[in-house]
């Protein structure tokens, strides 16, 4: 029977079949998807065949697992050379950032947009706890905004707690497979108790002496939202190690960069020193923001490429 990947929780699975009935599953032997290497074999969101072990215990064995039309990944925090799937098959994502208990950077988020723009997954950015910020971050909120919404990103000012923004994010969210993430301590939590009420996921405040949000999901789920659509739930993540791409492919992941690359005088110019770069000459006149050149080069200093 056909099936979806709600919960992966290591070596066991929570999925749903085509008629709404959950099942324990287990992958039996191993797996193999052409093309990709990773540490976990199926991710949340995956579609897979499986088979009935024990109609009692309502227990299957995954058999198959279906081409994935695009999927997440962040480095293998074991194995740099590795990457594991965070989750499948999305329609879009939304990140969850805050300028304020804890601040995320924009390094971060960049990072972020990159892996999704590697696998064309439309993101979305939501900065919460606007009930707050002061007059300084609102006013860094507004600077933020126009860079990204310069760029083609969608980006909501919100207050799970006061619920400023909520009825725009739902809006966003209906009826598509939406992957949320974000540094723990952001709020996603809160914002899907606010969805699901009866659900009473574990929250908790930021670490006092870190300034960091600390982890209360362990691993990704996937959740059916009463209004339609779906949203997966991933742990708090620390760091997204963006991994498959080369150094010359970086700046064609970056949107701004991509619209000017044809324009530079070398068709492999790096962008960093090169004669008549357009990427330079745009930062230099503020057609692009300095703050994503930054990251773009900072990003550029961790990508492990033989070839430059």
């Amino acid at each position: 029977m056909k099936a979806l990947i709600y919960k992966s929780t290591g070596s066991w699975y929570i999925t749903k079949s085509e008629t709404g009935k959950l099942y324990n599953a287990r992958i039996k032997g191993v797996l193999k998807i052409d093309g990709i290497t990773s540490t976990n074999p199926i991710a949340v969101g995956d579609e897979v065949e499986m088979d009935l072990e024990n109609e009692l215990e309502d227990t299957t064995t995954i058999t198959k697992i279906h081409e994935r039309k695009n999927y997440v990944a962040r480095q293998s925090p074991h194995n740099k050379h590795q990457h594991h799937i965070i989750a499948s098959n999305l329609d879009q994502s939304l990140l969850f950032a805050t300028l304020k208990d804890p601040k995320t950077s924009t390094g971060f988020i960049d990072r972020f947009l990159v892996a999704c723009e590697m696998f064309h997954i439309p993101a979305i950015l939501v900065f919460n706890k606007a009930d707050v910020y002061r007059q300084k971050e609102l006013e860094k909120f507004e600077e933020i905004k126009a860079n990204y919404e310069a760029i083609g990103y969608t980006v909501i000012l919100a207050s799970v707690q006061n619920n400023l923004g909520i009825d725009t994010i739902k809006g966003l969210l209906k009826d598509k497979t939406t992957l949320l993430s974000g540094h723990s301590g952001v709020g996603k939590s809160t914002f899907i108790n606010k969805l699901f009420p009866d659900l009473g996921l574990r929250t908790t405040e930021v670490s006092s002496w870190s300034g960091k949000g600390m982890h209360t999901t362990t691993f990704a789920e996937m959740f059916d939202l009463p209004f339609g659509g779906k949203i997966i739930d991933t742990p708090g993540i620390r760091e997204l190690g963006i991994t498959g791409l080369t150094k010359q492919e970086l700046s064609g992941y970056f949107p701004e960069m991509k619209a000017l690359i044809n324009e530079c005088q070398f068709n492999n110019c790096m962008h960093i020193n090169e004669m008549d770069c357009a990427i330079k000459i745009a930062v230099n006149e503020g057609v692009i923001a300095i703050d994503r050149y930054v990251s773009y080069m900072n990003i550029l200093d961790t990508i492990i490429d033989k070839k430059y």
